[in-house]
This record gives C-alpha cells, sequence and structure tokens, in this order.
C-alpha cells in the first residue's frame, strides 16, 4: 500500500498523451499514490522536462521498465503503450499479482488470431489473454469487478458502442445495416512525429483514413456480435478532424420497427443507461457537440429517426483523451477496487 493507506499505482508509458492524460487525473484521485512512472525511450528524464506545465506537481523521473521491479512496488499498473509491447510484460505483472489496465489493443480481443490478422503480431500469453475482460464499464461492469486485467477499449469503438448497443441488446435494428461515420481529433494519433498530423498538413483540411482497413472495425464488431448475439459486420469510417481533442461517431441503422419514433428511443436509452453516470441522452431535438464533452469522461449522446427512409441515427461525442482512454481506464479500476465509478474522474468538461 502507499501512504496513508492508498492504492499504489504505477504508469507504464506515462510520456505519451494517455500517459499525461492518467497522471493529471491519478494526481487528484483521493485513493491512490502514484509510485513509479515508466518508458524506455524517456528513461532518465524527469516527468517536468517533458510536462513543464506539471513541474510544480510531479517531481518524479521516467525510470526503466523492469516488471519485477514494478510489480514490486505497485499493486495497479496501468500500461500505456503502442500495441504489441503490453502482451510481453502483462503477463509477468499478472502473475505477480497486480491488477493490469492496458490502454492498447493487446487485451482487447476475446479471439486472438483476430488480434493476429489486424494487429499483425504472434502471441506466446495465451492463457493470460483468456482472463482479460474488455473494459467498458456500460456493458461489462460485473466482469471488470472481478477481474485482475483489462483491456480498455479505443477511443473509437467507446463512441460507437454506447450509441449502438441499446439498439442492439433490445433487437430494434437489423444489425447488418450499422454503418458508424466518425471523426477525431489529432490527439488520437498520439504524441509520435507522423507527417499527416503536422499542422500544416491537418490544418484547414478535414479526410478520412483507414477505409475499410481501420483497425478498430474487429473491436466494434466483437462487441456488437456479442450484444446480438450473432456475427455482425459493421461499415466502419474514421476521419481526421483539424482539432486536438474530441470525437463525435455518427451511427445509421434500419428500425425493425419504422414506426418507432424519437421520443420512444430517448425514453429507451435512458432505460438502458439509467445506472451509468458517465453517459447523458440529450433531449429531444438537441444533438451532442465534441466541446461538450473536451476534459470530462462523459459521453453525450443524442438521438434522431428518420420515417421517410426508415433508419434512426445516433450521435455519440466524447473526449477521446478521458472517456476514450485515460478516464475510462481509471473508471475501470474505481469498479475493481470496489470504489465508487465517479471516483477522480472530471464530471464537468471546459467550455467554451
Amino acid at each position: 500500500m502507499g501512504k496513508e493507506g492508498r492504492v499504489s499505482v504505477g504508469i507504464v508509458g506515462a510520456s505519451g498523451y494517455g500517459g499525461v492524460q492518467l497522471v493529471r487525473l491519478l494526481m487528484d484521485h483521493p485513493e491512490v499514490e502514484l509510485v513509479y512512472l515508466g518508458g524506455d525511450s524517456s528513461a532518465g528524464k524527469s516527468f517536468a522536462d517533458i510536462y513543464p506545465h506539471l513541474a510544480h506537481r510531479v517531481a518524479q523521473p521516467i525510470e526503466s521498465v523492469d516488471p519485477e521491479a514494478i510489480a514490486a512496488r505497485c499493486e495497479v499498473v496501468f500500461l500505456s503503450l503502442p500495441n504489441g509491447f503490453a502482451c510481453d510484460m502483462a503477463p509477468q505483472l499478472v502473475d505477480k499479482g497486480c491488477k493490469v489496465l492496458d490502454l492498447s489493443a493487446d487485451y482487447r480481443f476475446s479471439d486472438l488470431e483476430t488480434y493476429q490478422i489486424w494487429y499483425g503480431k504472434q502471441r506466446q500469453d495465451i492463457a493470460v489473454a483468456t482472463k482479460a475482460v474488455y473494459g467498458l464499464p456500460e456493458l461489462y461492469r460485473d466482469r471488470i469487478a472481478e477481474s485482475q486485467l483489462i483491456g480498455c477499449p479505443g477511443c473509437y469503438p467507446t463512441a460507437s458502442l454506447l450509441a449502438l448497443a441499446p439498439l442492439l441488446k433490445q433487437g430494434l435494428i437489423v444489425p447488418e445495416t450499422a454503418i458508424v461515420d466518425a471523426k477525431s481529433g489529432t490527439s488520437g494519433g498520439g504524441r509520435q512525429a507522423k507527417t499527416g498530423l503536422l499542422l500544416a498538413e491537418a490544418d484547414n483540411s478535414f479526410a478520412a483514413y483507414g477505409v475499410a482497413r481501420h483497425r478498430h472495425t474487429p473491436e466494434i464488431e466483437q462487441v456488437c456480435s456479442d450484444l446480438a448475439g450473432h456475427q455482425v459486420l459493421v461499415q466502419f469510417t474514421p476521419h481526421l478532424v483539424p482539432m486536438v481533442r474530441g470525437i463525435l461517431a455518427t451511427v445509421y441503422a434500419t428500425l425493425r420497427d419504422p414506426g418507432l419514433v424519437r421520443e420512444d428511443l430517448i425514453t429507451i436509452y435512458r432505460a438502458f443507461y439509467r445506472n451509468c453516470p458517465w453517459v447523458t441522452i440529450c433531449d429531444s431535438g438537441i444533438y451532442p457537440q465534441t466541446k461538450w464533452a473536451c476534459g470530462s469522461n462523459l459521453c453525450y449522446i443524442g438521438i434522431e429517426t428518420d420515417p421517410r427512409t426508415g433508419r434512426v441515427i445516433v450521435l455519440s461525442a466524447i473526449d477521446n483523451l478521458i472517456k476514450g482512454q485515460a478516464g475510462q481506464a481509471i473508471q475501470c479500476l474505481n469498479i475493481m477496487m470496489g470504489w465508487d465509478e465517479s471516483l477522480g474522474l472530471p464530471k464537468l468538461g471546459f467550455y467554451p
């Protein structure tokens, strides 16, 4: 345990965007003590050298990554690493009794063959991977509470699945007709230098990418299939928007009962998410904006029906770095530890 009975927590990959969000949020979490910040590429540097705006609060160095040493100091470990790294480290941490929350794709898939096809890495950790739980609390809260290893969802799947879940679980749509058209800010691409994320490239422009082959597609399909009770394929197209934070996912699907109106679906969604403090269903005729969610762990959902086409349109807005990444991981930790689900998480966004 940390000081004053607090739970000792470490972050591997603390220097990335996901890592710095975790640091910011965990520094204000009343039940944890941040005892380790790690990352091989930044080892030896002070965290304040990388993020000077936190120098007055965080005096810790970035340390090298040694799973044995981490497990000896930490009860909980967040892995904020590129895809393909967590699966080499998590088995050692789990074996030592640590609770592990992975923010990459390594533990999101129940079928490792799917992971290997889409991410191109052969896995040796099959026994550990079978114990992992998909970390979307609104759908798998009970399983998260009993798990030691969480595969935290991607930002696009979080926004998309929260929009789709009531429709699929209640059998309200023809599943194969679901189309997800989503837009993200540039921070979703991480902190490493990439040509497409340069200001000169991304600003004053708007473009799709990963069309028909984005890696979040099978993740969305896996959960949709679970909700529907049979295999479901989803058309998913992501777009890059010249802003820093936020995701807006617009979901289209054909209703089984074209007589359903907007107010019916709002009632259904509010009942579905009645015990979910981080999902807000907008009033009739109100559609969410990414700015509403900025800096918070909230997901805003707006709903519309089109009687002319017989379709439902659901709009979902989140902050991709909070509800879409670090905040959701902390939400999962709260559930794993039996704490209030909202502990240490920002309840209101920054507006305007």
